[in-house]
């Protein structure tokens, strides 16, 4: 094949007419030709690896020009010829690939050009050579955050987020990465994440003021108030004085009284879900102050959700006691404290009642008498608490711990009718289980005590009689029958009863005689000295009637 002869340009034509010689023009341009041809795949000019690369003066020669092309870069650089520097420290890292300040020097020189992308991947071929390096880490961080300046200058706030990240990955502990990268999160409206980096800060560095309230305004702007407030507390712990953080929370507590004031006016005119749902909006803005938690306890109670009533007062209390070692959040004084504690006691009493009140509806006694012995630990000398737990007792057929309830609420109330009702309940009980194990005196013995407390109810009566006819107690059972049948002449278990103990005698004859009429009189006698009118006598179930017995005389 025919090899083409290179054509020289007017230039080389000059010059061999400026310098002849005696060899042809037609003889030099074949030797060229054949020079070239004879060139290309010859091993004298491409030698074979491990042979000419590892001869010292092959390795001084390109140490040599290496060091040429970097003195170029670096009177490049001097010269404010960046983009020539760039060119010189690419060839020398060409030539010398393992060669750090090479690369430091390339990235310096694309970062007089703002070129931080090729300034980065330069410094990190310098931090891959040598990565114990803390320099060129540093500066490898501060590359990326100004490149992520640039951008979000630009406004492109994504972008350069994601150079603010880079940066405080390599430096951790420059908060000011972090801070850039908020900025980005807060211009794209990513307060969540916001959140998300203030607190792995708070977590992770030391707390300041100024974090806290940061993240305060943030959790603000997110609509969660209550989160602002705790930061803003915190922010003022350690620093009291900070103007913005006590700015913030003054809102906040005006909004939270508003809020108060709403739902007193709705709880006024008996809107009290709408009053329950602002007093919780005035929680939100300040959740340490305790009286916004008795008053939503009150509410939550007279919507019977006694659960939610209970939680709300014990921490109203709570937060009084602990409010009287200092001023509360919202400027309330100690004896304000006080108050709100004694009040908060006290609606917890009733709550526990009411709550017990209803567990005893629904025949959960067990329950009941747990949250009575809750209201009686605040309250001991409250003999409606007593009352309502020995009524569960009684339910639950605990007659023993029934007796002993209704006996101190009557320590605490002597005067008590309906204290008396249930005392005189209970001990007929007592009587007529006595009286179903034969234990007749005893049986006696209770029914007298019950008469004692309701002298009008005609069943006491009758049990005794029939327990006196037991012993035998002839005349005690006749005097307990005469007294059955003037409260109830309907009463035809105790007029048989009556004919046995007055052989001979109608009923009508027993009820005219002398001995009836004493009975009467004492009987009138009794019902007054306990101011118990027989129109509002208590009449037992029938279940308790004792089965009359024979007369035994």
């Amino acid at each position: 094949m025919a090899v083409p002869v290179l054509k020289m340009d007017k230039q080389v034509d000059d010059a061999m007419g400026w310098f002849p010689t005696t060899v042809s023009k037609e003889l030099l341009l074949e030797a060229r030709r054949k020079r070239i041809i004879g060139g290309i795949g010859s091993s004298s000019n491409f030698p074979t690896p491990g042979r000419t690369e590892n001869h010292p003066e092959f390795i001084s020669c390109i140490k040599n020009k290496a060091v040429e092309h970097c003195e170029n870069g670096e009177k490049a650089l001097m010269e404010s010829q960046f983009s020539k520097a760039v060119t010189c420290f690419a060839k020398a890292i060409n030539l010398q690939p393992k060669q750090t300040q090479l690369y430091v020097r390339q990235a310096e020189a694309n970062l007089q050009m703002c070129d931080f992308q090729s300034a980065a991947v330069s410094y990190r071929q310098a931090c891959l050579l040598e990565p114990q390096a803390e320099a060129f880490h540093t500066r490898l961080a501060f590359i990326y955050y100004l490149q992520g300046q640039c951008l979000y200058d630009k406004g492109m706030f994504l972008e350069g987020l994601e150079s603010f990240v880079k940066a405080a990955e390599l430096k951790p502990s420059c908060r000011s990465y972090k801070m850039r990268s908020l900025a980005c999160l807060t211009a794209m409206g990513r307060y969540t994440d916001c959140v998300r980096l203030v607190s792995n800060c708070l977590e992770t560095d030391s707390q300041t003021a100024d974090l806290f309230t940061l993240r305060a305004r943030l959790h603000k702007q997110l609509g969660q108030v209550s989160l602002c407030y705790h930061d803003l507390r915190s922010a003022l712990a350690l620093s009291p004085n900070c103007p913005v953080a006590n700015a913030l929370l003054g809102q906040l507590q005006e909004a939270s009284m508003r809020a108060r004031q709403q739902a007193i006016s709705w709880a006024t005119a008996g809107r009290i879900p709408d009053a329950l749902s602002k007093i919780t909006t005035a929680l939100e803005h300040c959740p340490e102050t305790g009286q916004h938690y008795l008053f939503r306890g009150i509410l939550h109670r007279r919507l019977k959700n006694f659960s939610a009533s209970i939680e709300d007062l014990v921490l109203a209390v709570e937060l009084s006691e602990a409010g009287g070692q200092r001023v509360g959040p919202s400027g309330h004084t100690q004896e304000d404290q006080r108050e709100v504690q004694e009040e908060a006691q006290a609606q917890l009493v009733l709550t526990y009642n009411d709550f017990a009140v209803q567990c005893f509806s629904r025949g959960f006694y067990a329950e009941a008498i747990t949250l009575l012995n809750k209201a009686i630990q605040e309250q001991k000398q409250e003999s409606g608490l007593y009352i309502n737990r020995g009524d569960c007792f009684f339910k639950q057929e605990e007659w023993g711990f029934a007796l002993a309830d209704y006996q101190q609420a009557e320590e605490i109330s002597p005067d008590d009718q309906v204290i008396w009702v249930r005392l005189a309940v209970v001990h007929n009980t007592l009587g007529t289980q006595c009286y179903q194990d034969q234990k007749y005196r005893e049986a006696a013995d209770r029914f007298s005590e019950a008469i004692k407390y309701s002298p009008g109810v005609s069943q006491y009566y009758e049990n005794r009689a029939k327990a006196h006819s037991r012993v035998p107690n002839v005349e005690g059972a006749r005097w307990d029958a005469i007294n059955t049948l003037i409260l109830d002449h309907t009463d035809n278990q105790v007029a048989s009863l009556l004919l046995s103990l007055f052989p001979g005698y109608s009923v009508s004859d027993v009820l005219s005689s002398r001995m009836a009429r004493t009975v009467r009189a004492q009987l009138m006698d009794s019902i007054q000295t306990r101011r118990q009118p027989v129109s509002s006598v208590l009449r037992l179930n029938r279940a308790r009637t004792i089965a009359s017995p024979p007369f035994h005389g």
